[in-house]
């Protein structure tokens, strides 16, 4: 019987083989993300995430000014939103959206187009990014949010918050409330609680992507360009949350307090956490836990998912290689 193989010419083969190895580099290379499209993207999904999960952050932030009374305020995080719905309606869980929605877009423009930059500059030669250094790049990415973006902005969202607690609320929406402050206070009104907001930021960025950076290592082994599901992405997403959550609650409460309107009791984070520990005991530290969990998975996965959806789009029409 005749044999069919088919004859390669040994002048073709070795450039074949010399193809095939000038390849194999650039396919195991991990493909780094372009800082501008890590900003657009990040803004994106910053957004739209907190217009999804807003009312969990209002809950936390009511049950963590909710200082030790006899009785307190609120019995839990059922009796906080049946109180607020029936004395403002539905409407009075959105109350302070207006300042965290000036403020996501920015915050996450500058923690992902940050924590983008820095890893571009610090990953091995296969653009492969270590745990160790996604921490540190974390780290850089929330304590730079927390100047620009998050203490101002929630500084004025806890004023809005904590406000409408009082009898006769004296801000009448985010640009009076922040005349208000700047009036009353001058700038530095906005900046109250920027140690505290400045280690909360940090730690949680730090741990956050630090999670999601091992998770994803581990999930995508040999392969760096594997793609994740929105389905693995949200979850890796839930558990970098978690663990956000219980690394770092004692001083979300701090902060919490630091820009509340009572902040004048306390002279510094130092005495903050003191009197806390003092007057309300280490429990007190973990005020809102519950609401804040809740809140922190759902908007770490949802952050992490529309980012990554957002860059696919980008990647498509936007060529920065």
């Amino acid at each position: 019987m005749q044999d069919r193989r088919t004859f390669v010419s040994p002048f073709v083969r070795p450039r074949c083989l010399a193809a095939a190895a000038a390849a194999a580099p650039a396919a195991g290379k991990a493909k780094s993300v372009h800082p501008w499209k890590a900003i657009l993207a990040g803004g994106i999904a910053g957004g739209i995430e907190i217009c999804i999960t807003f009312p969990t952050e209002y809950v936390k932030t009511q049950l963590q000014l909710d200082e030790k009374a006899n009785p307190p305020k609120y019995r839990g995080v059922g009796d906080c939103v049946k109180q607020t719905v029936q004395g403002h309606g539905v409407k009075g869980l959105y109350r302070g959206l207006s300042s965290l929605l000036y403020g996501s877009i920015p915050k996450s423009a500058v923690r992902f187009g940050v924590f983008e930059f820095l890893s571009n500059h610090v990953k091995d030669e296969s653009g492969r990014l270590g745990g160790t250094k996604s921490l540190l790049c974390g780290l850089g990415a929330g304590v730079l949010e927390a100047v620009l973006v998050v203490c101002p902005m929630e500084t004025v969202k806890v004023k809005f918050i904590h406000d409408q607690t009082s009898a006769n609320p004296k801000y009448k929406g985010f640009a009076h409330g922040v005349r208000e402050i700047v009036r009353v206070q001058g700038l530095g009104g906005t900046y109250q609680g920027l140690t505290a907001t400045i280690l909360k930021q940090g730690s949680n960025q730090a741990i956050r992507f630090y999670v999601m950076t091992t998770l994803k290592n581990w999930y995508r082994g040999d392969n760096p360009n594997k793609a994740l599901s929105p389905l693995v992405t949200g979850a890796f997403g839930v558990i970098a949350g978690a663990a956000s959550v219980f690394g770092n609650t004692p001083l979300d409460v701090i902060k919490t307090r630091m820009q509340g309107l009572e902040a004048h009791k306390y002279k510094s984070t130092l005495d903050c956490t003191l009197k806390i520990l003092r007057y309300e005991g280490l429990a007190a530290f973990y005020k809102g836990t519950v609401p804040r969990l809740g809140r922190v998975c759902l908007d770490v996965a949802l952050v992490f998912i529309i980012y990554e959806e957002v860059l696919k789009i980008l990647n498509t029409v936007w060529k920065t290689d």
